[in-house]
């Protein structure tokens, strides 16, 4: 791709601001838009072990403000260009389900979760869906303010009966 290409795309996905026709339904995941330092805590289930890792997490308004977008970048200070993976949510408001439909693709992990969020509590945002391998997932944005978030990943392996932490992200 050339230049110009890769400049076009990126006009055309990422957007100024929530859509002009109805920016509060926006707000629910526009508070996020921004360039964040991401403190991540991930068990490796099959280890038994908690690894943790500084990253960069990037959400923007996209697809003319009906849509926001993340992109997690994964640092390896180990690799020459640092970046050791990368992986990116769509959240696009569904007006007829009046809630957030989730889509989360890790592509270089083969890991693709599909969720539907609504407002949580009084400053955050429930997320409940299914991860690759079928089981139920719960992914809750907290203590939203203008410096800060927590993100927790929940799973469960007897379909929602009982969940264990997963992931934690300051």
């Amino acid at each position: 791709m050339s230049e110009t290409t890769d400049a076009a795309f990126a006009r055309a996905l990422i957007s100024p601001g929530p859509m002009p026709e109805n920016p509060q339904r926006m707000q629910l995941f526009g508070r996020l838009v921004g360039s964040w330092r991401a403190d991540v805590r991930l068990f490796d289930e099959a280890t038994g072990v908690w690894s943790e890792s500084v990253n960069e997490w990037l959400f923007a308004y996209t697809l003319g403000g009906r849509a926001v977008q993340d992109v997690l970048v994964i640092r390896d200070e180990s690799d020459p260009e640092g970046v050791r993976g990368r992986g990116s949510t769509m959240r696009v408001y569904d007006t007829a389900l009046g809630a957030w439909r989730v889509s989360w693709f890790g592509a270089a992990t083969g890991d693709f979760c599909t969720l539907v969020a609504t407002p949580h509590r009084r400053d955050g945002i429930r997320q409940d869906g299914t991860q690759t391998d079928g089981r139920p997932i719960r992914w809750n944005f907290s203590s939203i303010t203008d410096e800060s978030f927590e993100w927790d990943g929940w799973v469960s392996d007897d379909e929602g009966r009982t969940w264990w932490l997963e992931q934690h992200i300051d």
